[in-house]
C-alpha cells in the first residue's frame, strides 16, 4: 500500500510509521517528495490490514497498489526513474544508444568498433564475454578475457560497458569489469540470476523473454528491485510469433504500454527484434517515435567474419546512416540523443 502523509508531517512522523511497518515483518519504503512525503508498505495483505494507519494523525491518504508488480509500478512512483550507467543517464528525456559487437572476439575487433561508435558520440559500448548459444558448438565467448578487453576499451575510449551475465556465480567477477549487467531473453525468468544481480548495485538491462508477457517482464524486474537494486532498465527485443519473415516480431506496442505502467526506462533492441539488418534503421526510428528511451544495436567492422550474429550487425557505413536518420525522430520525440 501507499501512505501519503500530510504536508506538515515531519521526518520523525515518517520514521514512526516506518518502524511500525517493519515491526510487522513488512518491507517499508521511504519516498520523500518536494511537497509531501510518501511511504510504502509491501508484504502479505493480511498483515497490511493490521497496520491501522488511518489512526495516525499525520496520515492523509492510504491507497492500495493493485498491480501484481509493486516496486516498478507508476502507482508507487509516478515520476520516471533515471538510471546512470557509468555516469551516462538513461531515461529522463535522454535517448541513449548502446552499440557494439554481439560478442567480444579480440582486442582489435572490440577496439575498432569502440572507436567507430565513439566518433558518432555514442555513449555506451556493448559486448558479450559470456554468450548463451542455442548450439553447444557455437562460439560461447572469451569469458574473463573478454571482460578484461571490455574494461580496457572503456579506459581507452571512455565508454562505459554493458555485458550479458548468464550465471549467478559470475556476478561478483563481472562487477569488477563492467558498468551494467545485461540479462538476456533466455534468462528473463532465471530467478536466482535476477536475485544475484539484485544484490549488486550496478544497473541491469533486462530483456523481455521471447515468449514472455509484459506482466512477466515487469515481475522479473520486480525480483531485481525487491532484492535491493533499483537500477533496472527494461528492453523490448522482439517476441516469438507465427511470423517467419523476421527472426522475431518487434513488439512496439509493448514500449508504449510499458511507458504507461512503469517508471523504469525502456529501450528497444531492433537487432534481435528483427534479425534483418535492413530493418534495424527504420525500426530504430519507430522506437524513438513510440517513446522509447533508447536503443541497443549490434555493430561490427566486418560482419562476414563475426563469430556470432554477423548477419544482423551494422557496418560502419550502416551505423553512420542510422545515426543520421534517427536524429530528427529523437528531436521530434522531445528527447536528447546520447
Amino acid at each position: 500500500m501507499i501512505i501519503v502523509l500530510k504536508p506538515q508531517a515531519t521526518e520523525a512522523d515518517a520514521n514512526e510509521i516506518l518502524d511500525k511497518i517493519a515491526s510487522l515483518g513488512l518491507k517499508p519504503l521511504y519516498m520523500p517528495g518536494v511537497e509531501r512525503t510518501v511511504l510504502g508498505a509491501l508484504g502479505d495483505e493480511r498483515v497490511l490490514k493490521q497496520l491501522h494507519l488511518d489512526a495516525y494523525p499525520m496520515v492523509d491518504q492510504i491507497k492500495p497498489v493493485l498491480s501484481p508488480y509493486k516496486l516498478v509500478s507508476r502507482e508507487l512512483q509516478a515520476h520516471d526513474s533515471v538510471i546512470s550507467i557509468g555516469g551516462i543517464k538513461v531515461g529522463g528525456g535522454n535517448f541513449t544508444i548502446i552499440a557494439g559487437p554481439c560478442s567480444v572476439e579480440s582486442e582489435e575487433q572490440l577496439f575498432s568498433v569502440a572507436d567507430m561508435i565513439k566518433t558518432h558520440q555514442v555513449s555506451l559500448l556493448r559486448g558479450g564475454a559470456f554468450k548463451p548459444r542455442t548450439s553447444p558448438y557455437s562460439f560461447q565467448g572469451l569469458g574473463e578475457e573478454g571482460l578484461q578487453l571490455l574494461k580496457a576499451a572503456k579506459e581507452k575510449f571512455q565508454l562505459p560497458t554493458v555485458s550479458e551475465i548468464i550465471d549467478p556465480s559470475d556476478a561478483d567477477l563481472m562487477a569488477q569489469y563492467i558498468d551494467c549487467f545485461q540479462i538476456g531473453a533466455r534468462n528473463m525468468q532465471n530467478f536466482r540470476l535476477l536475485e544475484a544481480v539484485g544484490k549488486q548495485q550496478k544497473p541491469v538491462l533486462l530483456k523481455r523473454g521471447m515468449s514472455a508477457t509484459i506482466e512477466e517482464l515487469l515481475l522479473a524486474a520486480e525480483y531485481i528491485i525487491n532484492a535491493g537494486n533499483p537500477n533496472v532498465i527494461l528492453c523490448e527485443r522482439g517476441i516469438r510469433t507465427f511470423e517467419t519473415a523476421t527472426r522475431n516480431t518487434l513488439d512496439l506496442n509493448a514500449v508504449a504500454y510499458l511507458k504507461e505502467k512503469t517508471h523504469l526506462p525502456v529501450l528497444v533492441d531492433p537487432s534481435h527484434g528483427t534479425g534483418v539488418k535492413s530493418l534495424i534503421n527504420p525500426l530504430s526510428r519507430a522506437a524513438a517515435a513510440v517513446g522509447a528511451d533508447g536503443i541497443i544495436v549490434e555493430a561490427h567492422m566486418n560482419p562476414k567474419e563475426a563469430l556470432s550474429d554477423g548477419h544482423q550487425a551494422l557496418t560502419a557505413e550502416d551505423f553512420a546512416k542510422l545515426m543520421a536518420d534517427i536524429k530528427p525522430f529523437v528531436q521530434a520525440a522531445g528527447k536528447t540523443l546520447r
